[in-house]
């Protein structure tokens, strides 16, 4: 099993829930660096997995969804400046640890995470996605896990359905059709969650959706009658949508399994790091015990 683990949700979470006046010497903030340093280490003494990476969002309105949609994301308010340096000492943590992380400049994190995901799994590794984002769910296959940290929830391939609304393989068209509000994906005119739903539980995709568009009318939906010519309205932009809220599984990315694999922590470089950036002896015991499990697995 890999373990692929979405950043952001976490760092975000800590930013937000984490007590803000924990701050370094020189008077910058590290409380998401705290909050995310903690999750981690707690994941990793909890799991103690053996192949495992961390994926990050470093694109800031330049990835190739941008140039297919300008205004993809732009309802979001620019990341802060004291959040995006602990964005970058998030991933200096990960190296300390022993855990490989990822970023790209033309490619969001849930891009590096689905090309890391199809490697492992043509590789023989099932894959647990360490996420809440919905986006994600798209990934998992049979013998997979959508692990929700968070909430202590694990969802399987045969429950993303009853959690998102349709089967993972569908689900970037369903996003596609009802828009996705927190991306800023407009969807069709006049399409909601529960019509997109109902549509991608009776057509396998939106191709099949457009080749058997007329037989809509005998659905049993709501305002079905409208619905072939709303679609074939706006068949162009379901289309855009798509190209926005599918997962790329193909980033030029030099990783494999071996790549993967976890190292041991440095727990004297982990000791500075703590003591530079405010932090109690919590994080350093707990990376002292991170390494006598590192090495008791590895005699």
């Amino acid at each position: 099993m890999v373990y692929l683990i979405d950043a952001s949700v976490y760092i975000f979470r800590a930013w937000h829930s984490m007590p803000p006046d924990l701050m370094d010497g020189e008077g910058n903030a590290t409380h998401a660096l705290y909050g995310f340093a903690r999750f981690l280490s707690d994941l990793l003494e909890r799991r103690q997995p053996r192949y495992v990476a961390v994926a990050f969002d470093d694109s800031h309105g330049c990835s190739f969804r941008h140039r297919l949609y300008p205004a993809y994301k732009a309802n979001r308010d620019a990341t802060p400046v004291q959040l995006t340096r602990q964005f970058a000492l998030c991933r200096e943590f990960c190296r300390h640890l022993g855990v490989a992380e990822f970023a790209s400049r033309e490619f969001e994190a849930d891009d590096l995470i689905g090309t890391l995901a199809h490697r492992c799994r043509a590789d023989g590794l099932r894959v647990t996605l360490v996420s809440r984002d919905k986006d994600l769910a798209q990934l998992i296959g049979p013998g997979d896990v959508f692990w929700d940290y968070s909430d202590s929830s694990e969802y399987r391939y045969h429950e993303i359905a009853s959690r998102f609304g349709v089967a993972p393989e569908r689900l970037a068209d369903y996003l596609a059709l009802r828009g996705d509000a927190v991306d800023n994906v407009p969807g069709v005119p006049g399409v909601g969650a529960k019509t997109a739903a109902a549509l991608m539980t009776l057509f396998s995709s939106i191709d099949e959706l457009f080749e058997r568009l007329d037989s809509v009318v005998d659905l049993p939906l709501r305002g079905a009658a409208l619905l072939p010519q709303r679609l074939r309205l706006h068949r162009e932009a379901a289309y855009l949508a798509r190209s926005l809220t599918r997962i790329a599984c193909d980033v030029p990315l030099a990783a494999g399994r071996h790549e993967l694999q976890r190292r041991a922590p440095d727990v004297s470089v982990i000791g500075r790091f703590c003591e530079t950036h405010g932090f109690g002896a919590m994080l350093r015991r707990q990376s002292e015990r991170l390494a006598a499990q590192f090495a008791a697995r590895a005699a």
